[in-house]
């Protein structure tokens, strides 16, 4: 790589780190730790290198041009390389809100767009350098735009049904590769392509954060009452006497004598911990430092995963309508096994 596109590289690339970092510091609860960050751009870069290839291979069997083809077909391909990623996370609970989603998917296509224009400057080294920053910083904005948006898609639509297949995935993809599509269409004009992608893809981006913010403060404020009021009747000893406590009952049918008492003790725990849980939450909020987990909340996961054990997928789904078991109510706890 020249001298002269190294030069050129940062001065077209920087301006979409920086609205990374904006990002990152739109989220109070600070879900996105650096290292993931780091992590997640890593892997976006390398998304982009399996893009490069499958794109060459398919461009060979395409019949068409090639402004047709990254039109209609290169978007299919690199959007469902980041989407692989993203629904990865979510399917194993590293994200579970829009939120750090959002900005999950962001960092994914901003690390896949960093090396798409590495490789633009390096092909199109004489290209005007006005040219080039207004086309990378467009495109930067477009890949991270669309991982975004599709991210929080597919994390909503995985919220409500957290163990759906991968058709929960479309609705997003679509979505991305519509966005892609019309961001080649306006690539013949450059100028045009960046303009119409920042009066678009930021506004909603921010939209949708501000509106997920609020979403998650109401959850942690209603969930958090209720997950203290179940505890305060089990220990009291009117859980029996309550709706839920009559549910547990009617389920003697199903279960034995000491799977329904491994049930109750399972409510138990999982209470305490979705309340620990809430409760680091609010202080990222508040800004407070986070004290380090002890020991007895370590004690207490592990009980719960052999409690889960015990009880089978069976046992754990009866107690689902007492759990309120969404996407978030799983994900909470993942901030506690970190």
């Amino acid at each position: 790589m020249s001298t002269d596109v190294l030069m050129r590289a940062p001065i077209a690339l920087l301006p979409v780190l920086l609205f990374l970092v904006g990002l990152v510091q739109l989220d109070g609860y600070k879900l996105v730790r650096l290292r993931m960050m780091f992590a997640l751009l890593a892997t976006g870069a390398l998304a982009a290198g399996v893009s490069y290839v499958l794109n060459n291979l398919a461009f060979v069997h395409f019949p068409g041009s090639f402004v047709t083809y990254s039109r209609y077909v290169s978007p299919w391909i690199e959007e469902s390389l980041k989407a692989a990623l993203l629904v990865f996370l979510i399917r194993t609970r590293r994200v579970g809100l829009p939120v750090d989603a959002g900005i999950a998917g962001f960092a994914i296509g901003t690390g896949f767009a960093l090396v798409e224009n590495l490789y633009y400057l390096a092909a199109r080294p004489h290209t005007v350098l006005a040219v080039q920053v207004i086309r990378g910083f467009g495109t930067a904005i477009m890949h991270g735009g669309t991982a975004a948006i599709l991210a929080m898609i597919t994390n909503t639509l995985y919220e409500r049904r957290p163990s759906g297949g991968l058709h929960l995935l479309l609705p997003g993809l679509l979505a991305a590769v519509t966005l892609h599509t019309g961001y080649n269409y306006l690539l013949v004009r450059p100028a045009l392509a960046t303009l119409a992608t920042l009066l678009v893809l930021p506004f909603v981006i921010y939209l949708v954060f501000d509106h997920s913010e609020r979403i998650l403060r109401n959850w942690i404020e209603v969930d958090l009452e209720s997950d203290v009021q179940l505890l305060e009747s089990i220990t009291t000893g009117t859980f029996l006497g309550s709706n839920s406590g009559r549910y547990l009952q009617a389920l003697r049918d199903r279960f034995r004598g000491e799977e329904l008492a491994d049930m109750l003790c399972y409510l138990r725990v999982h209470g305490e911990l979705a309340v620990r849980a809430k409760g680091v939450l609010l202080l990222r909020e508040s800004g407070l430092p986070e004290p380090p987990i002890e020991p007895e909340t370590r004690d207490k996961l592990a009980e719960l995963a052999q409690l889960e054990r015990a009880l089978g997928t069976a046992g754990v789904l009866a107690l689902r309508p007492l759990m309120m078991a969404t996407g978030k109510e799983i994900w909470q706890l993942t901030l506690l096994r970190r």
